[in-house]
């Protein structure tokens, strides 16, 4: 199915006066590897709405073990390291940039649960993380539960997703993944005794819940197939794992599981939740035995998340509020939402996105302003007040806070230029304590960078929020590179964090830009529901928006913007590259999804089902005729695209490989320009790509090298235009 060759490349001889010398020889070009050219072989797609030919359908395997397959993969993958040869020694220098800013030996801050501070740290050198605690005090003696790099040998692929101490503090259940797929095995620790235990839970979600008893632990069941949370079984150690009995299963194949204690550990809840609804199941802790109750059923457009403190539920809500409020619902009247009572109302400019319920305090987690950040309000009534921000463009969240009965507040602050910060904060005396800025190695000074906040107008007239950073001392004349980022679906925000990376292109003179287009909920709820369903193209067309716009006022150079995102940020990449190819002057898109129809249309796909109130089901006509209007992968046209690089993973359980890689082989077969198109497939790892702690930057690295490589490119033929110029002038 495949043709590889070398592709011979013409030579143009010219014959060159130069005084007083001989002509010289004209030297060879070199000979630049052909790309790998897939087979063409037509499936019809069927569907209640018509028929689709897909040329590039042979390029499934579920199995991940067909020959012809990965040999075209890994053609695929020849390809780019042959085009990228030139640029590994650049590759290697953003690469030791990068991880040379990182203090190799950090922990994070502890945080305090009954008896013991937990908290990870590095060893230097090493890929994963140490997860240990100390009892008693942040000074005691360690105590080591899991050593990452340990557990990761002889994987290529290892992450530990979760953790979870029993009750007593003696036991640990904690689930890891050796492949990228994000079907998790849950194992058991004796904590006293440092040993394993014999139990072992494989296909899980990594959600668990312990039991008072510390021998029952609740956990959530994947769907081998599609891998949606199917079912929630309880295990007693030392019981046989498939004789685990069912206590709840989800028929509704839209809605997402996972199961919890609330935090003050009197409960055991199973959250489920679609894009649109949710409900919450809840027994006793001490009671394993016990059925589960619902706190409020499930009803369309019905969204609620709860903890539990005291005797009373505290709620988040959309109920009559479409950006949400925070209700209380006492034990007595938990079941009946009439006889909820309101503490925060909803407001059109405020979106409320969490909350943590303290002893005297009530913490808010809202976006107002176009901002993250965090409002602490006192239960009786008292002054309420927002956690400060030395920037005036930032991210405030709350932290890692394990304990209700306490007036010290952990939250994290953030933004472009200030590594991220976290801090205690004592609500009783507005006193707070700054426990950890992350170090930036390599002399990093936040005051020789400047961030900043501008809107661009949409066509439609809306004015949509950008985040910039740039090298201070920059000018606005239309010279510099850009570097734009965008995400913009269900609802998730791209906040104005800092990344230390990054400045490896900022110091090299590019502007970097987050455009907070439409799909995201940056601006409330009214932001997300203008970016998805039969509003999608908005996040396309905010992003191309954004782009003119930043160039029309000097911060790029029109030749020289270059965009990135990932997952649903790679639609984002591909519908820019068949709507405005013009603009870019390259792209990186990253796990793409890509071929929108043909994977919403078929629910064996993992996660299908759970994203038709995002999407829209394209069994349905209306929704099919509009997301076959901006699928990347039917739109692509012969006209000539931006220089791209596409990555993937071959056990990526979000979006398939196979949506990337039949991406890739229709743009070769039909875009009518020379600029480099690669595809890089990651073979033992998914969706996140690399799970060590610094092979994540040599992916970094191998972006920026292609995005730094083009830009050269085009520096050197302006450069080249320049002295010719001159020269005539001469």
């Amino acid at each position: 199915m495949l043709r590889l060759h070398l592709r011979a490349i013409a030579l143009v001889a010219s014959s060159v006066l130069l005084t007083a010398c001989a002509a010289q020889k004209p030297q060879p070009a070199p000979v630049l590897p052909q790309p790998p050219i897939a087979a063409v072989h037509p499936y019809n797609v069927q569907s209640p709405n018509g028929v689709r030919v897909d040329n590039y359908y042979w390029l499934r395997d579920d199995t991940r073990t067909r020959p012809e397959v990965l040999d075209y993969l890994k053609a695929e993958n020849a390809y780019y390291a042959a085009m990228t040869a030139h640029t590994k020694p650049l590759e290697d220098a953003l690469y030791n940039e990068i991880i040379g800013r990182i203090k190799q030996d950090d922990s994070t801050v502890p945080a305090k649960h009954k008896h013991f501070y937990y908290y990870t740290r590095y060893e230097e050198g090493r890929e994963y993380p140490v997860y240990a605690r100390r009892r008693d005090s942040e000074t005691g003696p360690e105590q080591v539960m899991l050593d990452g790099s340990a557990l990761a040998q002889g994987h290529d692929f290892y992450q530990i997703a979760s953790e979870d101490v029993s009750p007593n503090e003696q036991l640990l259940a904690y689930a890891d993944d050796a492949v990228g797929r994000r079907q998790y095995t849950v194992h058991f620790k004796d904590l006293v005794t440092g040993k394993n235990l014999p139990d072992e839970i494989r296909n899980t979600s990594a959600s668990t819940a312990w039991a008072d008893d510390n021998k029952t632990l609740f956990y959530v069941e994947n769907d081998p197939v599609t891998l949606l949370t199917v079912r929630v079984r309880k295990h007693v150690l030392g019981t046989d794992p498939a004789k685990d009995p069912v206590v709840y299963e989800e028929r509704d194949q839209s809605y997402y599981m996972g199961v919890t204690r609330t935090g003050d550990d009197r409960y055991i809840a199973i959250e489920e939740s679609s894009t649109l609804s949710s409900e919450l199941r809840f027994i006793a802790a001490n009671q394993p035995k016990a059925k589960f109750k619902v706190l409020a059923p499930r009803e369309h457009d019905f969204e609620y998340h709860a903890d539990h403190i005291g005797h009373r539920w505290i709620v988040r809500t959309n109920w009559n509020a479409k950006n949400f409020r925070v209700l209380e619902a006492d034990d007595a009247h938990a079941g009946d939402k009439k006889r909820w009572h309101e503490l925060v109302p909803g407001r059109d400019d405020v979106f409320i996105g969490s909350t943590a319920a303290f002893r005297n305090y009530l913490v808010i987690g809202e976006r107002s302003d176009g901002l993250q950040r965090v409002r602490i309000k006192p239960w009786d009534g008292g002054h309420e007040f927002f956690v400060k921000s030395d920037d005036a463009d930032y991210t405030a969240t709350i932290g890692d806070n394990r304990e209700q009965d306490t007036d010290t507040l952990r939250y994290d602050l953030s933004s472009l230029v200030t590594p991220n910060s976290v801090y205690d904060l004592d609500m009783k005396t507005g006193t707070r304590t700054l426990r950890k800025r992350d170090p930036v190695l390599g002399g990093y000074d936040p005051a020789n960078y400047v961030a900043e906040r501008v809107w661009a107008p949409a066509r439609d007239g809306t004015k949509i929020p950008v985040s910039l950073v740039y090298k201070k001392g920059f000018k606005k004349d239309g010279t510099a590179p850009l570097y734009q980022y965008g995400y913009g679906s269900y609802g998730i925000s791209s906040d104005p964090r800092f990344s230390s990376p990054r400045f490896s292109l900022v110091d090299r003179g590019f502007v970097y830009a987050i455009a907070h287009v439409r799909g995201g909920q940056e601006m409330g709820r009214s932001w997300y529901e203008d970016g998805k369903l039969l509003k999608k193209k908005n996040t396309f067309t905010d992003f191309i928006d954004v782009t003119e716009y930043l160039v029309r006022e000097g911060y790029a150079a029109k030749d020289k913007v270059f965009a990135e995102g990932g997952s649903a940020g790679g639609l984002l990449m591909g519908a820019i590259a068949n709507m405005a190819p013009q603009d870019y002057r390259g792209i990186a898109a990253h796990v793409p999804f890509v071929d929108v129809v043909t994977t919403m249309l078929d629910e064996s796909i993992p996660l299908t089902t759970n994203e038709f109130d995002e999407w829209g089901n394209p069994k349905v006509t209306v929704y099919y005729n509009y997301m076959l209007s901006y699928s990347p992968y039917d739109n692509v046209t012969a006209q000539a695209y931006p220089a791209m690089l596409v990555t993937t993973g071959l056990w990526d359980s979000q979006v398939q490989y196979y949506e990337p890689t039949k991406w890739v082989a229709k743009l070769r077969a039909t875009k009518t320009d020379q600029n480099p198109l690669l595809l890089k497939v990651n073979m033992e790892a998914g969706h996140g790509g690399k799970s060590g702690r610094f092979q994540r930057y040599r992916e970094v690295a191998e972006e920026f090298a292609f995005v730094v490589d083009r830009l050269g490119a085009v520096n050197a033929a302006a450069d080249s235009s320049g002295k010719q110029s001159q020269a005539r002038k001469n």
